[in-house]
C-alpha cells in the first residue's frame, strides 16, 4: 500500500495510505451494480410508453437516466468525496494540496471517466503504473483516493479528551477554525515532544493574539495550549 504525503499551504505535512487499485475496482464495481439495478428497475417500470412515438420514448428514457449518468458526480459533491461504493470501501477522493475537492474539480474527475472507464479501462491501468494511484482525471483535477479505515489515534485530530465536567477558560476560542486548531496542535505535539521552548512561546503569542486573550491564567506555556485545545473542543463539539 503506497503512502501518499500531502503538504498543505500552511506546511503542514498530512500522512495518507493511498487507496490501492483494489479497493477502487471494487468501489467501482458496487456504484456499476447500483446504476444496473436503477436501470433494470427504469426499464421494467417505464420500458414502455402505450401510445408514444419510438422517439418519444428515447428522450424520457434518457431524461430518466440522468441519475445514472450524474450519479458519480452528484454524490461526490455532496458527501465530500465519496460515492456509495467509495463509503462502503472507506476510500475518498481529496485534493493534493490538503484542502477538500471543489465542485470544480469533481466535474473534472468525472468528465474523465469517459477516457479513463470506457476506453478499454484505461485508468485502472494508469492507476497501478503510479505511486499516488491516480487515474487520468485524479491527474487532471489535481486529486488523489485515499483510505479512511486506518487506525487514527486521538492524538492525529483536533478533538481533545474532555472530561464530563470540564470548565472552559478561554470562550474566545471559537475565533479559531478547525484548521487554526489542527495546525496548533501538530505544532504543539512537534513542539512538546522536541523540547523547542522558542517554538512554544511563539506558538503562545500567536494564540494569544489572535484569540484577543489579556489574561493567562497558566503558568506554563504547555499548560496554557492544552486548555486553548481543550477549550476549542469544549465550545465546538456541538457545532
Amino acid at each position: 500500500m503506497s503512502e501518499l504525503q500531502i503538504n498543505t499551504t500552511q506546511n503542514v505535512k498530512i500522512t495518507f495510505n493511498a487507496a490501492g487499485g483494489g479497493e477502487r475496482l471494487l468501489a467501482f464495481i458496487l456504484d456499476m451494480i447500483i446504476k444496473i439495478g436503477y436501470l433494470l428497475i427504469l426499464n421494467k417500470i417505464f420500458g414502455v410508453f402505450e401510445g408514444m412515438d419510438e422517439w418519444s420514448q428515447i428522450g424520457i428514457n434518457t431524461i430518466l437516466s440522468f441519475p445514472v449518468m450524474f450519479y458519480t458526480l452528484t454524490l461526490e459533491a455532496f458527501f465530500q468525496g465519496q460515492t456509495i461504493g467509495k463509503r462502503a470501501l472507506k476510500i475518498r477522493v481529496v485534493k493534493i494540496d490538503g484542502y477538500q475537492a471543489s465542485l470544480s474539480d469533481y466535474v473534472v474527475r468525472w468528465f474523465f471517466r469517459i477516457v479513463d472507464v470506457y476506453i478499454f479501462g484505461l485508468g485502472f491501468f494508469v492507476m497501478l503504473s503510479n505511486k499516488k494511484t491516480q487515474r487520468i482525471g485524479d491527474m487532471a483535477a489535481g486529486t488523489a483516493v485515499i483510505m479512511l479505515k486506518d487506525s487514527v489515534n486521538i492524538s492525529h485530530t483536533i478533538l481533545e479528551n474532555l472530561k464530563q465536567d470540564y470548565k472552559p477558560t478561554y470562550p474566545d476560542v471559537i475565533k479559531l477554525s478547525d484548521n487554526d486548531a489542527r495546525i496548533i496542535k501538530d505544532t504543539f505535539i512537534t513542539a512538546r515532544a522536541a523540547n523547542d521552548y522558542k517554538t512554544l512561546i511563539k506558538l503562545r503569542t500567536k494564540i494569544v493574539e489572535v484569540v484577543g486573550i489579556k489574561d493567562v491564567k497558566q503558568k506554563t506555556n504547555t499548560q496554557f495550549i492544552d486548555v486553548i485545545l481543550k477549550d476549542y473542543n469544549f465550545y465546538t463539539q456541538d457545532m
